[in-house]
């Protein structure tokens, strides 16, 4: 400590955080073992019925489609992030990276109920979608994208991207151009050349990437929420429901603790799944 003073300083505020989100899970987890007293706001004896209840058909239905909105998610937002990182490298021109970097990065700066409410606006009957392919006469009447697991991915995506972007525009910044060259000297094409070369080495990005936005797409709740409207449910909508609605707040919390848990296990299996890969590149 002699010869660095200021680390303590430094040290502290995470440290607090730390201890501040370690008082909040063991809180949580507490709540999750208490029986619910209908009627009141107080909470019983400890019990583990909590976690036997979400057994039942309609709450195990609620976490298989937050994986899989998570699953999509990570997916369609790697599908359209990865040329949007290609270009934000590679472009020659200076012009073109920066409106690359802004279409990208942009929504950073959006709350995420602003960004909800702006799909709201595109997603809708009378929305920009809807209007323009009615005006293009390929639609007779207006499609439904609200309150559809298309609208909450489409809405979703547009969280995730950026970082994405970010994460995979890293990776590719690190690959040795010369690699590329050097299997279009031996007669690789651009595709074989971006299969055999590009991907492989980004795949670190991409995995990154991947998980991130799975993890921070598990949370998500404004989006489900407003775009869903309780038709596309997620375990954060849940837990509000139960929660804040009905005040079983014993059980919200034992939600909330089984999705933690399923969420660092899927994320736990998509290492597991990728370390190949990894290896590979």
């Amino acid at each position: 400590m002699r010869g660095r003073p200021f680390l303590g300083w430094f040290v502290a505020p995470g440290v607090l955080c730390a201890l501040g989100l370690a008082a909040a899970m063991a809180a949580v987890l507490q709540y999750a073992v208490r029986a619910h007293i209908p009627g009141s706001l107080g909470v019983g004896g400890f019990t583990l019925e909590n976690f036997s209840g979400m057994l039942r058909p309609l709450y195990a239905s609620v976490f298989l489609q937050t994986v899989q909105l998570c699953a999509l998610t990570a997916l369609f937002s790697l599908l359209a992030g990865y040329p949007l990182a290609h270009a934000l490298v590679h472009a020659r021109s200076a012009a073109w990276k920066s409106a690359v970097l802004v279409i990208a990065v942009t929504p950073l700066f959006l709350g995420e109920v602003v960004r909800t409410y702006s799909w709201l606006t595109v997603l809708g009957n009378s929305g920009f979608i809807n209007g323009a392919l009615l005006w293009l006469g390929l639609i007779d009447s207006p499609v439904q994208l609200m309150f559809t697991r298309f609208g909450v991915v489409l809405a979703l995506v547009h969280v995730t991207l950026p970082v994405m972007v970010i994460m995979l525009a890293a990776a590719l910044s690190h690959i040795n151009a010369d690699y590329l060259r050097a299997a279009m000297s031996l007669g690789a094409g651009p595709v074989r050349g971006f299969l055999t070369v590009t991907l492989p080495l980004s795949m670190p990005g991409i995995l990154a990437g991947t998980s991130t936005a799975f993890a921070w797409t598990f949370s998500a709740f404004a989006t489900p929420q407003m775009i869903g409207g309780g038709r596309v449910n997620m375990v954060s909508n849940l837990v509000y429901q139960l929660g804040f609605a009905s005040f079983n707040f014993p059980f919200a919390a034992s939600l909330s603790v089984v999705g933690l848990a399923l969420a660092a296990a899927v994320l736990a299996l998509l290492r597991l799944g990728t370390a190949r890969l990894e290896r590979l590149a």
